[in-house]
């Protein structure tokens, strides 16, 4: 929409994950924001811009383990955020109707499916949004950050079923 979003890493857990996230947004010409938990996500989005959109990299979590979603949770809270779950595209269908059905129950609003320029196989992903009823919203396509995302339109999935032959 050519506004530049407001990019935020909460991801402390993962080892050189920041510094991955730091990497993508200079190439994009963003800004990062480090803010690790509920408080410190708060007070950086005190400082955002009215109508400009903020995009949290949460840390990935095991959805069944309670103590990873209480932390999800309070992330989502402290910023009064939309969940969307990022999933890669190859997993095992039932694999992947599990997280999402786990995910659903953390309020996922969207699915957005990832390395769909790898993956052969889109039973997974499809599996995930059916069982837990997600849209499907965009598709990771490239292997750079600017190589963008894509609308997963029935068009587009219909285009790489037909070429996958899956």
């Amino acid at each position: 929409a050519g506004i530049a979003p407001m990019i935020i890493a909460a991801d402390d857990s993962k080892a050189g994950a920041t510094e991955q996230l730091q990497i993508f947004t200079r190439v994009l010409g963003l800004r990062l924001i480090v803010a690790g938990d509920p408080l410190a996500l708060t007070q950086a989005l005190v400082r955002r811009t009215d109508g400009v959109p903020a995009l949290i990299d949460a840390p990935g979590i095991d959805p069944f383990d309670p103590v990873q979603s209480d932390r999800l949770r309070a992330l989502a809270t402290a910023a009064d955020a939309r969940v969307v779950l990022v999933l890669p595209g190859g997993l095992d269908p039932a694999e992947a109707a599990d997280l999402g059905l786990a995910y659903a129950a953390h309020h996922a609003e969207f699915l957005v499916a990832t390395r769909l320029d790898v993956s052969r196989r889109l039973g997974g992903v499809l599996a995930a949004a059916a069982a837990a009823q997600l849209p499907l919203a965009e598709a990771g396509i490239g292997p750079g950050a600017a190589d963008g995302l894509v609308p997963l339109t029935p068009d587009f999935l219909a285009a790489r079923l037909l070429q996958t032959g899956a």
